[in-house]
């Protein structure tokens, strides 16, 4: 299915923009790596260390523990009890105990009953182990700290893209600031001259970072998510649904603001699905995209 080759990009995605940066933070990412006879399409490595201010460096350096992080993806259409007992093997055997390990599997079909008691039954504390399924929506985890935080974290019981827009968010944060000026300045023009200090500036600009991310999700947060049949894009409250066969062609759209879509043309007319603003990949998107298109003509 292709649903498991977004999956790939999605977490790519997802480790290059920090949102897994509560598991660890990873600095470097391997595609297709090769462990023994299995072949993870991503495996990230990092540590528990900052990488942000002076300050939190230093804090880091003291308090928290120097511990090697790893994080493999793997998927298939399906996986049998035998394939996670030999991941878990080789994992074992290729880092040391001072090593944290986190394996997240996700396969096209439902759980079977022995998957489910192969990873809820794993003892190592050191190897946390989520597994997806993209046909029954389940999600399953080892029952270990490791393996409840990467099932709390990563989410991947669909191939849906999504991120943070800045400049949409800055806006929604501007207006809502721009008017608790405006209402504080006409309390002034009131005779209430002490509607204007720096605590209630301070207040004012606390309570718009938090009404802005409210109308930014309600208007302007993109996410794409996509499979082998169809897709939807969600923009703020607004979605759009639509199913590949109902397309003949696509190409590359290049917005005024410079941002790609690619434009799927129908009969009654087309969509643009938001690549550049959710962090897909625009080669890899066209070529998979296309041939759902092409192939359902």
């Amino acid at each position: 299915m292709l649903e498991l080759d977004f999956i790939a990009d999605a977490v790519e995605e997802q480790i290059i923009r920090g949102n897994l940066r509560w598991l660890a933070n990873f600095t470097e990412i391997h595609r297709n790596y090769a462990l023994g006879e299995i072949v993870f399409p991503i495996y990230a490595s990092g540590s528990l260390q900052e990488r942000g201010f002076f300050l939190s460096r230093i804090f880091s350096a003291l308090v928290t523990p120097k511990y090697k992080v790893h994080f493999f993806l793997y998927k298939s259409p399906i996986i049998d009890s035998k394939i996670v007992r030999k991941m878990l093997l080789s994992l074992k055997s290729r880092f040391s105990e001072d090593d944290w390990v986190f394996l997240s599997l996700v396969q096209s079909q439902p759980f079977t009953r022995d998957v489910k008691d192969a990873i809820t039954g794993i003892k190592d504390k050191n190897i946390g182990l989520a597994a997806f399924s993209l046909a029954s929506k389940e999600s399953v985890c080892s029952q270990n700290v490791l393996g409840k935080g990467l099932l709390k974290q990563l989410k991947l019981i669909e191939a849906k893209f999504e991120a943070f827009d800045l400049p949409s968010y800055l806006k929604s944060f501007t207006i809502v600031l721009s008017l608790g000026v405006l209402f504080l300045a006409f309390l002034a023009l009131l005779g209430l001259v002490q509607a204007i200090q720096p605590l209630t500036l301070l207040l004012l600009v606390a309570f718009s970072i938090i009404v802005g991310h409210k109308i930014y999700k309600a208007r302007y947060h993109t996410t794409l998510t996509l499979s082998s049949s169809e897709f939807k894009i969600q923009e703020g409250q607004k979605f759009t649904v639509g199913k590949w066969s109902d397309y003949s062609n696509v190409t590359i759209y290049i917005t005024p603001k410079h941002e790609t879509c690619l434009r799927l043309y129908s009969d009654k007319g087309k969509v643009d699905l938001p690549i550049s603003r959710v962090g897909l990949s625009r080669r890899e998107a066209y070529e998979i995209i296309s041939s759902l298109v092409k192939g359902r003509k």
